[in-house]
């Protein structure tokens, strides 16, 4: 008896065409359906769907709010809950968005600018890796199609447990990444890096202290992942921060890609302050469109002794 190929990336698998997998073969045909609607229908779609989660996803509405009450003390209750259904409208938003990258990307052109290019350029004519810092934006794809139109792209993902959403997801994204690089291989990261990769690169979750330290994001402590540190001791790489957003008419919107110079001595020999210095630049990104950070994440999660739980 022949032993099951393993899986690889992106490869198509003669099983995917097995019943279990039709529903998914349809919700990708309604999705791709989606893409072309024009933007005017998508914005309409996206606010009635926001609206939905909001009523429906319950644990994810009480962790956006609690969030952003610790994050924004400055705000009323009131500000928190409209910006909180603000962030539901934008991640839905984001999801049409991502669907226009993969099947419609024409839809952006004449949409998107760029700031601070020539950070990337100075690195690249070093033959400098490029460790882009960036963020979960609820843009998702959409940012990386922008940020494809003046460079090329690696990005880190997370695989996912079915291995034809799996291929799909990757498949779109080869329109628009370089290089995808899963999370867990850190000798291919190290590899891209040193062959002179611009990766983008996420240190904005709470994956324990096993991956991490505790450092203040928005005032309150939190783990903070330095997996980045090692990365770019061992390839050479240089840290730029990078970050994409919506703005202006949101029924005519535009979007901006900002890359800011790289990152002065990191990693230092104290890997708190560094995760410190992250988290700093992490929390000036957001402060630029707030809601557009997913925020339904369970940021705070991890409580040493001591510590207050959060949730």
């Amino acid at each position: 008896m022949s032993q099951k190929q393993p899986y690889i990336p992106g490869e198509f698998q003669w099983e995917f065409l097995l019943p279990k997998y039709w529903k998914i073969w349809i919700a990708i045909t309604f999705l791709m359906l989606l893409a072309i609607l024009p933007w005017a229908i998508q914005w309409r779609l996206a606010h009635g769907l926001a609206t939905l989660c909001w009523h429906l996803l319950k644990s994810r509405r009480k962790t956006t709010l609690r969030n952003l009450e610790l994050c924004f003390p400055e705000w009323s209750t009131a500000e928190v809950e409209a910006q909180a259904k603000q962030v539901f409208v934008d991640m839905m938003l984001g999801v049409f968005e991502t669907l226009n990258a993969w099947y419609c990307p024409k839809w952006f052109k004449g949409r998107h600018s760029i700031e601070g290019l020539e950070h990337i350029t100075q690195a690249k004519a070093q033959g400098k890796g490029i460790l882009l810092l960036g963020t979960h934006s609820t843009l998702l794809d959409a940012g990386g199609y922008i940020c494809a139109q003046y460079f090329d792209p690696d990005v880190v993902y997370r695989p996912q447990n079915n291995p034809m959403l799996d291929m799909l997801i990757y498949r779109c994204r080869a329109t628009i990444y370089q290089q995808q690089i899963d999370h867990d291989d850190m000798r291919g990261l190290v590899r891209r890096l040193k062959d002179g990769g611009a990766i983008w690169y996420s240190p904005d979750q709470d994956f324990g202290l096993k991956q991490g330290v505790m450092a203040p994001f928005f005032g309150v402590p939190a783990a903070t992942v330095t997996a980045h540190r090692r990365l770019l001791k061992i390839s050479k790489a240089v840290a730029i921060p990078l970050y994409f957003y919506r703005y202006g008419d949101i029924r005519n919107p535009k979007y901006k890609v900002l890359i800011e110079p790289m990152v002065e001595n990191m990693p230092s020999e104290d890997e708190v302050e560094d995760a410190i210095r992250v988290n700093k630049i992490i929390e000036a990104q957001l402060r630029i469109a707030p809601t557009q950070w997913m925020w339904f994440h369970r940021r705070f999660k991890t409580r040493p002794a001591g510590y207050e739980k959060i949730y």
